[in-house]
C-alpha cells in the first residue's frame, strides 16, 4: 500500500459514511462546541452605543457578589467589635443603643443547632425514603419502567 492509500483508510471518519452516523465521543464533541467561535448577525456600523457597556462591562452578578462580600466582611466587623468591646467603652464612644451581649453568644448557637439539627432531619427524611434491601425495587427498579429483557 503506498503512503497515499494508508492515509485515506485511516482517514476518520470515512468520507463516505454520512455526519449523521458518525458516532463522536463526548470529548470530541465538547471540544468542538469551545471552539466554535460565537455567530453575530449585526454589522460594525450599526452597534448601538450601549454595546461596549453590554459586552465589556461588568456582569451583575459580579457586581452583587463584590457589594454582598463588602456588606459581609463590614457586617462581620461591626459584630465583632460589638460582641468583644467591654460595655464602658462603648459608653464613652458615646454607642448606648445596642443589643445585650447575651445575644452575642445566643444568636450564633441557635444558628449552629438550626444547621446541626437540619441536616439530621435530611438524612433522616433520605433514610425514610429509600427502600429496605429486601424490596425487589432495589434489583428490578422502577414498575413504571419496564425492564429491557423482553
Amino acid at each position: 500500500m503506498d503512503e497515499g492509500a494508508r492515509r485515506k483508510a485511516m482517514e476518520w471518519p470515512p468520507p463516505s459514511t454520512s455526519p449523521s452516523l458518525v458516532v463522536r465521543s463526548p470529548r470530541q464533541t465538547v471540544s468542538l462546541i469551545r471552539n466554535r467561535r460565537p455567530h453575530r448577525d449585526w454589522d460594525n456600523s450599526t452597534r448601538s452605543p450601549s454595546f461596549a457597556a453590554r459586552d465589556h462591562g461588568p456582569k451583575p452578578s459580579e457586581v452583587y457578589g463584590f457589594v454582598g462580600s463588602i456588606t459581609t466582611a463590614m457586617a462581620t466587623a461591626v459584630y465583632l467589635a460589638w460582641a468583644y468591646t467591654p460595655e464602658p467603652v462603648l459608653r464613652s464612644l458615646g454607642i448606648t443603643y445596642y443589643p445585650s451581649k447575651y445575644w452575642a453568644l445566643a444568636v450564633p448557637s441557635f444558628v449552629i443547632v438550626a444547621v446541626a439539627l437540619s441536616m439530621a432531619i435530611y438524612m433522616g427524611l433520605n433514610f425514610v425514603a429509600t427502600p429496605p434491601p429486601t424490596s425487589f425495587s432495589t434489583i428490578f427498579g422502577e414498575p413504571d419502567f419496564p425492564s429491557s429483557s423482553k
